[in-house]
């Protein structure tokens, strides 16, 4: 194929969203091209260079979900961690002001309920208070937290927590963790749709919507946003505290403790990866989301608490660390009464598309920027079949195998967005 006749796809944004909606474009035979205003790809994924290797808050990518297949078609996945299995016993619950080995009773009993027999309309704290009284109700919302960097996921629909909720409790773990940081996974892909043609452009920031054929934008809302000049590009989202630390080794630390009194977490990731840091030291991450009236430094203070639990004597045995308070680091979460159909949607009309965690489309975490970045594609190319003929060669279908399924997860091509 002529690269001068192929058609373009102009994609706006390097991080996960972007990078699998470039290879899904691009392995169907559209010409396209990758735009980053960073110097670096990944997004949220970028994995810090230097001797403590930290992602930009506590990352776990789940094994059951539909990127998870799509990966592994590819050759994408490269080796990945799970929790160690000695590591279970290290597992605390900040709970009614104590550490305690096992979370309440009826936390795990809420967490086996299946989410789609659970109600949207509602919110979580008053369904599951229904079930199992508030403190139970309190205890689950905090310890689905961890997959929603939310400061109040009560307010939030039942079925939308309730589903984070399970994946997040699921035994096995489903949390796997790229060996090396998530700059690993990014380069995989970023290798890959190179080798797909993939023309890939860094510190190269777009002002204007291009022309010249589709575009899909997988940028944060905000940027999204301000590039669309559409301000009805919003979301619930919220603020988080992030800590990094890296201490000393010391026996009997614990692997994680899971705050079930207010939102928080903190996980040494050194536990299944020792390659994020140097000999002898651990590398802890947490996030501590932190409501409309409070500041940065007070979900900081929250951590300390729970580090003076966990770790202790971690003051003395610090031997590096960094505190942030990010913004938009929710992802997308749906206030009762709505589900990720009434998020904005990815077709936003002229041949310009959406993608990223906020948009409509399912999915936990990543799995949102996944999903939309696949379908945010498809929806290109559909634009340009519909055009085929008057601007080029055919694209060819043959070059976008389906992902096989895998591990029980849902095949991306089968996913309804129609809504979306």
């Amino acid at each position: 194929m002529n690269p001068r006749n192929r058609i373009n796809v102009n994609v706006i944004g390097g991080g996960l969203a972007g990078l699998t909606a470039a290879i899904t474009a691009a392995e169907s035979g559209a010409a396209v091209t990758l735009w980053e205003a960073h110097h670096t790809l990944g997004g949220r994924a970028r994995t810090a260079e230097g001797t403590y290797r930290t992602n930009e808050g506590p990352h776990a990518l789940y094994r059951r979900g539909p990127h998870w297949a799509w990966l592994k078609q590819r050759g994408l996945l490269g080796p990945m961690a799970g929790p160690p299995a000695r590591e279970g016993a290290r597992f605390r619950f900040h709970h009614g002001g104590a550490l305690r080995r096992t979370p309440p009773l009826g936390l795990l009993r809420l967490a086996r309920r299946k989410a789609e027999h659970t109600p949207v309309d509602t919110d979580f704290m008053t369904w599951a208070t229904a079930l199992e009284g508030p403190a139970t109700a309190r205890a689950a919302a905090h310890f689905a937290a961890v997959a929603l960097f939310h400061h109040d996921p009560g307010s939030l629909s039942a079925a939308f927590v309730q589903e984070r909720l399970r994946r997040a409790a699921a035994l096995p773990p489903e949390a796997r963790y790229p060996v090396g940081g998530w700059s690993e996974l990014v380069d995989r892909m970023a290798g890959y749709a190179w080798n797909l043609g993939v023309r890939i452009e860094t510190a190269v920031r777009i002002d204007t919507v291009p022309e010249d054929g589709p575009v899909i934008v997988a940028t944060s809302m905000g940027a999204a946003r301000r590039l669309l000049k559409d301000d009805g590009l919003r979301w619930t989202g919220g603020r988080t505290a992030l800590l990094d630390l890296a201490v000393r080794r010391r026996r009997g630390d614990a692997f994680i403790v899971s705050d079930l009194d207010a939102p928080g977490w903190l996980e040494r990731f050194t536990a299944q990866d020792p390659s994020l840091a140097p000999a002898g030291e651990q590398l802890v991450q947490g996030h501590f989301p932190v409501g409309p009236g409070e500041s940065g430094a007070d979900g900081v203070a929250r951590a300390e608490r729970l580090l003076d639990l966990g770790f202790p004597g971690w003051r003395e045995r610090t031997l590096w660390r960094r505190d942030s308070l990010a913004t938009g680091r929710t992802g997308a979460v749906d206030p009762p009464g709505t589900t990720w159909r009434d998020r904005p949607r990815i077709d936003r009309g002229d041949g310009v598309y959406l993608a990223g965690d906020e948009v409509a489309a399912p999915g936990v975490l990543s799995e949102v920027s996944f999903n939309s970045g696949i379908e945010a594609a498809s929806l290109a190319l559909r634009r340009l079949k519909q055009a085929d003929g008057a601007v080029g060669p055919r694209l060819n279908p043959q070059l976008n195998p389906q992902p096989k399924q895998a591990d029980g997860a849902a095949d991306p091509a089968g996913l309804d967005l129609k809504h979306a």
